[in-house]
């Protein structure tokens, strides 16, 4: 199917329903209950759940088969959201435009950092690319104010030329659309008997999403791909062999950095606002857990690590001191007001505590990831299967 194997099809059409069904599956509780501070808060954050999947796809380009640890890669997530914003403020409100020009300044500004930092290799390559990202922050901090717009941000305002396009709607900035559907607004589909409710910037994210991840598979596949891999497994033996390494890994870093751009367009197309915080080294970082955290160099773990991260601050940062004496109203006083100590630090503007535990356990335990936590448990299961007969018996012993 669309040039796959068995396997990686397999892998494809798991992405696509989890994106497809997320709405459904991360929102099961009715707004107002108890236990509605569990849902994912659709649509706002499940639209991130997706722009840093399609970050960690990418920047698992790059980590995950080649095995160099960028630390800057949210600069080229920076210049793709201002570059978005920069096409709305000149161009249009239609969000391909803002989308495609993301990608394309993401492209040549990783053209440049990887040319430069990618003549070292290890902690000095990661360095290098930390040094590029904090300068990035700090000149679209203060030197690149006019076009950044400094600490407050690049935004849309009523004066915007706007040459393909409206400038103003009623006295007011018209919104970011897909060839008229408004991103941040909901559609109702009626089909038969059936009656659906989509939000149209989450599902161009979905389908952005999924072709990202579609194309990531095909380079993991590609001759290409195993060229990574061996700059991975041993690059000095593969320079031995009269390869020049180089231009591979350029290309990945340039490919990982146009991945970055796009979630930066993306981003700019559900908010339209660009500002130098997204360039800091908090959000490399991140990126890193998330690839980490669901399994570097596997097809499928950055999209869970990125899932999962964003599903842990949204969810550890809702609960409060309120919610767990509500949680513990059936305890005495004395222990509900123990039990809420102990719980308070990792809860609330403490979430960043429980998600390092968290993160600190499965490296120990699963240094694969949350891939590697599902392999076992599969195995588990097949080595079950396997001690059984065809009809759920033990299987007979081998003869001796």
């Amino acid at each position: 199917m669309l040039g796959l194997d068995k396997k990686d099809t397999s892998t494809f059409l798991l992405v696509v329903a989890l994106v497809v069904f997320a709405p459904f599956l991360l929102n099961p509780f009715p707004d107002g209950s108890e236990l509605a501070q569990f849902n994912a808060g659709y649509p706002d954050l499940m639209q991130r759940f997706l722009i840093f999947g399609i970050f960690a796809i990418g920047f698992n380009i790059l980590f995950g088969l080649t095995g160099y640890l960028s630390f800057g890669h949210a600069a080229f997530l920076g210049v793709g959201s201002y570059a978005g914003v920069w096409m709305m403020k000149l161009l249009t409100m239609n969000v391909v435009p803002a989308i495609i020009m993301s990608v394309i300044f993401a492209g040549l500004f990783s053209l440049l950092v990887g040319y430069i930092s990618l003549r070292r290799s290890g902690i000095y390559f990661s360095i290098l690319t930390l040094a590029f990202a904090q300068m990035s922050f700090s000149l679209a901090y203060s030197v690149l104010t006019p076009i950044t717009n400094g600490e407050t941000g690049l935004q849309l305002n009523l004066d915007d030329p706007r040459v393909l396009g409206v400038s103003q709607v009623g006295g007011s900035i018209p919104a970011a659309n897909f060839f008229g559907l408004a991103m941040r607004d909901s559609y109702e589909l009626v089909l038969g008997n059936w009656l659906f409710t989509f939000n149209a910037g989450y599902y161009l994210c979905a389908v952005v999403m999924i072709a990202a991840f579609y194309v990531s598979v095909r380079i993991f596949r590609s001759p290409f791909g195993m060229m990574l891999r061996a700059v991975k497994s041993n690059q000095n033996r593969m320079n031995f062999t009269g390869l020049n390494s180089r231009p591979y890994t350029l290309a990945a870093f340039v490919i990982s950095g146009m991945y970055a751009g796009l979630a930066g367009g993306l981003m700019v197309a559900m908010d339209p606002l660009a500002g130098a915080e997204r360039m800091q080294w908090t959000a490399s970082g991140e990126v890193v857990l998330m690839t980490i955290l669901g399994g570097a160099g596997t097809l499928i773990g950055p999209v869970l690590g990125a899932g999962f991260i964003k599903y842990c601050e949204n969810i550890f940062s809702k609960i409060n001191d309120n919610i767990l004496y509500q949680w513990f109203s059936a305890l005495p006083d004395a222990v509900a007001d123990f039990l809420v100590f102990i719980i308070h630090p990792f809860i609330g503007k403490g979430w960043h505590l429980t998600l390092g535990i968290m993160f600190m356990l499965i490296v120990i335990f699963l240094p694969g990831g949350i891939m590697e936590g599902i392999s076992r448990i599969g195995k588990l299961f097949s080595r079950k299967k396997a001690e059984q007969g065809p009809n759920g018996t033990a299987a007979p012993a081998p003869a001796e």
